[in-house]
């Protein structure tokens, strides 16, 4: 018989189906059978009178321990699903603060394309020092940097020179027990000429990888086609009819920097989610990423196309781009997740404090508090994120996976914590690296704050070793002037 596994607090935050997704459950608990969840609710007599022969006879492990009466430990903590992430980048981590107070294309081309540019003309080198390839130790980073903050779910644009390691980042999830949607990047025009496709190039690396790495739902590829600018309009068609065929979400950044942006409609005379609808390249299968930049027509066609966006906070605002118009997209019906983007321009993958952050900006903004409540925010990194990514998780009810993490109250910043505050203080008090334990599908992950999965260790000295080592390289490397309005190109779409 498999063993159970159970887990009790002093709160529990289902977020469970919509019409109840605000319950707050005093001294709760979650049961786990493999990866899937049984049953979630609060602990009483009943429960404790069925579960707790079970935990005597060993047919239940109880995370954190139970009594030797078997009564399971009822931990200090936030009981809840683990966090979702719509949007991210795995390779940026040894980039944090490179090229800062830079707008977004200066910092792509100076740290983001500098730095994986280094890695391919030093692959050799590095291979040796670190005895794997050097972008599996950026990836196994982001995989820690995730589970430090309750991210068990994600899906990674893997853009650029990243494009042809999706054996490595594939390596990395595994590794880690997290569950991902990798995004493989394509760009013919407008960027750097070494990493430039065919519409053949871009489709067959799809193949290929979905043959040798698809792994159910723990593992997907999908298109994701770098930005509108940098891919025409006969590769953008390609890989959504790719998308289509195989049942597949598709991918894209639009419309994040306000240069770049106005350099496309200036040049193009239409806005990139324009074009993107032009060709046929909306629909409630595209996610956005970012949607800085908006017109009043670019959110009545994302409207009605039905296309998703992802809110990146962090990104948004240390690189400058602006902030997207993110009422009048709900008020819409346009769905919205909120998300981290990548380690280099957030400077790190703290996803709490990106859904405070975007909170913060549009009460302040609208001059109104009543906006994007704290339970607003927290739906939109946990159930939202899940539904638009068609993940089983973001929510404790039967029949999802068992990803769940316990946010650790004992902290003063979490002190007091009740029930009737227990959502708020998550996003306005935590400081976001306050979670204790983390599962993911059925495995615990993160045990009392120790990385189960992954030599933390070894992974932060090689990052630090990595990281130097591109700060020397980057001191006499020539500069890259080819990303977006940076660019010399003037293909027409």
């Amino acid at each position: 018989m498999p063993v159970d596994l159970l887990m009790r607090a002093d709160f529990l935050i289902p977020l469970g189906p919509a019409g109840a997704r605000d319950r707050r459950i005093a001294d709760g608990y979650v049961l786990a059978r493999g990866r899937t969840l049984l049953e979630a609710g609060a602990w009483t007599a009943d429960v404790a009178d069925r579960l707790i022969p079970r935990v005597l006879t060993g047919a239940v492990d109880v995370i954190g321990g139970a009594s030797p009466d078997g009564t399971p430990a009822r931990l200090p903590g936030i009981l809840m699903p683990a966090l979702v992430k719509a949007h991210g980048h795995d390779h940026e981590s040894p980039i944090i603060g490179v090229a800062r107070d830079e707008p977004l294309a200066d910092w792509l081309d100076h740290a983001v394309n500098l730095f994986t540019g280094f890695m391919g003309e030093q692959r050799e080198e590095l291979e040796r020092a670190f005895g794997r390839s050097p972008n599996l130790v950026t990836y196994r980073k982001a995989r820690l940097d995730d589970l430090a903050y309750g991210i068990t779910s994600s899906m990674v644009h893997h853009c650029n020179h990243n494009k042809y390691h999706i054996e490595e980042i594939f390596e990395a999830n595994r590794e880690a027990g997290t569950r991902m949607i990798v995004a493989a990047g394509s760009q013919d025009r407008h960027y750097d000429d070494r990493i430039l496709d065919t519409p053949e190039e871009a489709l067959a690396r799809l193949d290929e990888a979905n043959e040798r790495f698809g792994d159910g739902d723990m593992f997907q590829v999908i298109p994701g086609p770098d930005q509108f600018f940098s891919n025409g309009p006969d590769l953008l068609r390609a890989l959504k009819d790719w998308a289509d065929r195989n049942g597949t979400l598709v991918h894209i950044h639009s419309s994040e920097e306000p240069r770049t942006t106005a350099w496309f409609r200036e040049t193009y005379g239409m806005t990139p989610v324009a074009y993107g609808e032009s060709i046929g390249f909306l629909d409630e299968r595209t996610i956005l990423a970012h949607q800085v930049n908006c017109t009043g027509e670019d959110l009545e066609i994302i409207r009605r196309t039905k296309a998703r966006v992802v809110h990146n906070p962090l990104a948004n605002t240390i690189l400058g781009s602006g902030m997207p118009p993110v009422i009048d997209m709900l008020e819409k019906g346009i769905p919205v997740a909120i998300s981290t983007d990548g380690s280099g321009s957030a400077d790190n993958q703290n996803i709490i404090n990106a859904a405070r952050l975007a909170s913060q900006f549009q009460k302040a903004l609208h001059q109104n508090a009543r906006l994007l409540t704290a339970q607003d925010v927290l739906e939109m990194v946990t159930c939202v994120p899940a539904a638009m990514l068609g993940m089983h998780v973001g929510e404790l009810t039967p029949g999802r996976d068992a990803d769940f993490i316990l946010v650790d109250t004992r902290a003063p910043n979490l002190t007091p914590t009740r029930l009737d505050n227990c959502v708020e203080n998550l996003i306005w008090a935590a400081n976001g690296n306050e979670v204790r334990y983390v599962v993911g599908a059925g495995r615990v992950l993160v045990d009392d704050y120790r990385f189960t999965t992954l030599d933390a260790e070894e992974i932060k000295n090689q990052v630090q070793d990595l990281s130097e080592r591109f700060a020397k390289y980057r001191r006499t490397a020539r500069e890259i002037q080819k990303t977006g309005a940076r660019s010399n190109g003037q293909e027409a779409p």
